[in-house]
């Protein structure tokens, strides 16, 4: 199995085994898609275009502000969540969440599913 195939395995497994996870996708440092575990009605290039933004805005705060390494990235609307978290130094896991999500476990899952992405990105 191929490193995107066993990427989109782990993020269908994210999607799948935790509740209120709506999407997920990988995405690199320069916004292009890696792997996605999209609904069809989201443009997963878009996502990533976003991400990389968002990531490449949050990794200069935290840097200007002296606050450490980038971690996690969260937007809360009135329909949801969406959180970013680096999975290595090449990438970011992006993820949708639905607005009744209980974040301590969004959180523990994304941080597990980051850690394995970041693996099998070796």
């Amino acid at each position: 199995m191929s490193r995107v195939e066993n990427i989109t395995r782990a993020l269908k497994a994210l999607n799948t085994n935790t509740p209120d996870v709506e999407a997920a996708a990988v995405i690199d440092n320069d916004g292009l898609l890696i792997a996605s575990a999209m609904p069809a009605d989201i443009d997963d290039d878009s996502v990533a275009a976003m991400s990389a933004a968002l990531l490449g805005l949050s990794e200069r705060i935290t840097s200007e502000l002296e606050r450490g390494e980038f971690e996690l990235v969260m937007l809360r609307g009135a329909d949801g969540y969406s959180v970013l978290v680096r999975c290595g130094p090449e990438a970011v896991l992006t993820v949708l969440a639905a607005k009744r999500a209980k974040l301590g476990l969004i959180f523990l899952d994304i941080m597990r599913s980051s850690k394995e992405i970041a693996r099998l990105l070796g």
